[in-house]
């Protein structure tokens, strides 16, 4: 599924002159992944100036992990710095579409094991 659901608004600010800050991000499931589940959406409003650990907090809370439950969010097939803002990696990563795609799994796959497209919500 790509990007035609309703966002959820991660920023948590008003609606208005703030929504011109936040940056789409599409959530995938990695193609492969048994151990974590689905997320309930897989299109956030993320604010530009949010930190990706800040995205990732976000992320683990909506699947109900545990602190001890592995988690590697990837971009283009690579680990983001978390201290990278999303407005940062937006810019460095965004599609020809306008959107952020961001692919979950519970194994570090540093690009050398992931292959074909990752899994969405039907």
């Amino acid at each position: 599924m790509r990007p035609s659901e309703k966002a959820f608004l991660v920023s948590g600010g008003p609606v208005g002159s703030q929504c011109l800050r936040d940056r789409e991000v599409v959530v995938e499931r990695y193609q492969k992944e048994k151990q974590l589940p689905l997320l309930d959406r897989t299109k956030f409003l993320v604010s530009q100036d949010s930190s990706m650990s800040q995205f990732v907090i976000t992320l683990r809370t909506r699947m109900s992990l545990t602190a001890t439950q592995a988690f590697y969010l990837l971009v283009n097939k690579g680990l983001p710095s978390m201290s990278m803002t999303v407005g940062e990696v937006y810019r460095d990563h965004k599609d020809e579409d306008g959107f952020l795609y961001v692919t979950y799994a519970s194994q570090e796959m540093f690009g050398c094991c992931l292959h074909g497209p990752a899994v969405t919500q039907s």
